[in-house]
């Protein structure tokens, strides 16, 4: 079995980070704060989209996005938590699948993360936004980490708190799991996936006590 993870709101909590950093970069560039619940709506996104969505001009949304990695960088372990559960269930995973990281964050910043909260020598694979041409949904992200892994599994899942994880997981023809520990809410999620649970761990535990199932 493989079991590929999204990370914000699916195995970490970089709320604080994600907002705070965001706020840094309109100050730095003098334009007008966006209110958190509109950066906490479009978590999940690539920057460069959130940007946009937030209505920075197309032409300077890079220079933003420059701006926002170079304060993440410093601030991203420290503004950042495990979600509840989210160790037990990577260790619980490893223990009967193979495990990848399926993430539209930097990838380099992602594996710093997981290196710092010591989960990261669990995966096989990380793809990060910056290792696609198409971040989620589409499924370019899944297809690289399937072949990172190099592996004729056919029984594959995607766990993800957003409808981006699991239309990438329909895209790429693999299973999906929807988790509530997020972003995304029920109604969402069940557009596009039957299996929705409330964290990561209990995703784990039904994929360790059922049998295989496509539900793609």
């Amino acid at each position: 079995m493989i079991i590929l993870f999204d990370l914000d709101g699916t195995l970490i909590d970089s709320t604080d980070a994600i907002v705070s950093t965001f706020h840094h970069s309109f100050d730095v560039h003098e334009t007008t704060r966006p209110a958190d619940e509109e950066i906490m709506a479009l978590i999940g996104y690539p920057l460069d989209i959130m940007y946009v969505k937030l209505g920075v001009d197309k032409d300077k949304v890079w220079d933003f996005v420059a701006t926002y990695k170079e304060e993440y960088r410093k601030i991203s372990t420290f503004k950042t938590t495990l979600l509840k559960d989210a160790k037990e269930a990577v260790q619980e995973a490893y223990k009967f699948a193979t495990l990848g990281i399926v993430t539209t964050k930097t990838g380099k910043y992602s594996k710093v993360l997981m290196e710092y909260f010591d989960l990261m020598k669990y995966f096989e694979v990380l793809i990060g936004r910056e290792d696609v041409e198409y971040p989620k949904p589409d499924a370019q992200p899944i297809l690289k980490a399937l072949e990172a892994l190099d592996t004729k599994d056919e029984d594959i899942w995607m766990i993800g708190d957003t409808k981006l994880d699991l239309i990438s997981a329909k895209n790429a023809k693999v299973n999906s799991i929807g988790v509530l520990s997020g972003y995304g809410n029920y109604e969402a999620l069940n557009e596009h996936t039957n299996i929705i649970f409330s964290d990561s761990l209990k995703a784990i535990k039904y994929l360790k006590n059922t049998t295989t199932f496509n539900y793609s």
